[in-house]
């Protein structure tokens, strides 16, 4: 894949750890888009662990997800949508997010699952953008410490790096915004996700299929693309 279309990958990593980070740390103790997470606090919440309501933030944050990744299939799928469409539909849903939040206009507890599940939505679309995953990266850890523990590193493993560390990044600079200028905490994912529109819709920044990268949503995956059966 071309460099753009990599460091598309690496801004999308990175909104995904600001949006998780955000929603975190302001709607309170579930994500966005890590869903795992979200089924373990489930899990936890039924057995009588955690706050109050978080039961009900997972469930809007599962459906709200499942919203999001059913649209961008029907996208991709049935219509064939670039992926600059899908981005562009993931910008608009954070800013709103965004907008909301900056404005200091979610006051309410239902106000807050309202915003959950903006982000959430935008995440699920952002999950159907790319073969490659930007907003779940268990699989993508395990497939890169199998192969450098059989020493089979490739060429394409520093990005693949870089997209774990884009996620830290990304959470961290949500979290610093959120400690120092609660209204910007939202503004993080926005802004990456931004960059990755720019970087998929700049004439030649964008590889089509048959260029080295599926199209949305389509294509099997690589081993450093989340599938741990990679790792040997």
């Amino acid at each position: 894949m071309p460099w753009r279309g990599e460091a598309a990958l690496l801004l999308l990593s990175a909104a995904s750890g600001a949006a998780d980070a955000f929603v975190f740390l302001c709607v309170g103790q579930v994500f966005a888009g890590v869903m795992t997470g979200n089924l373990v606090l489930l899990g936890a919440s039924a057995a009588g662990a955690g706050e109050d309501g978080v039961a009900l933030k997972v469930a809007v944050a599962l459906g709200a997800y499942f919203c999001g990744v059913a649209v961008g299939a029907r996208l991709t799928g049935r219509r064939g949508a670039p992926v600059p469409v899908l981005l562009g539909a993931e910008v608009v849903l954070l800013g709103a997010a965004a907008v909301l939040w900056g404005l200091e206009l979610v006051t309410s507890y239902g106000d807050r699952l309202g915003l959950l599940a903006l982000v959430a939505v935008a995440m699920g679309v952002q999950g159907r953008v790319r073969v490659t995953p930007t907003n779940y990266f268990t699989g993508t850890l395990t497939s890169l410490a199998g192969r450098v523990a059989l020493r089979e590193l490739r060429g394409g493993d520093g990005w693949v790096l870089g997209r774990l560390a884009a996620v830290v990044a990304g959470a961290a600079i949500a979290a610093l915004a959120e400690r120092w200028w609660s209204p910007g905490a939202a503004l993080g994912a926005v802004v990456m996700a931004a960059g990755a529109l720019v970087l998929e819709t700049v004439p030649g920044g964008r590889p089509g299929p048959g260029e080295g990268e599926p199209g949305p949503g389509k294509g099997k995956p690589r081993p450093d693309r989340g599938n741990p059966a990679g790792a040997a």
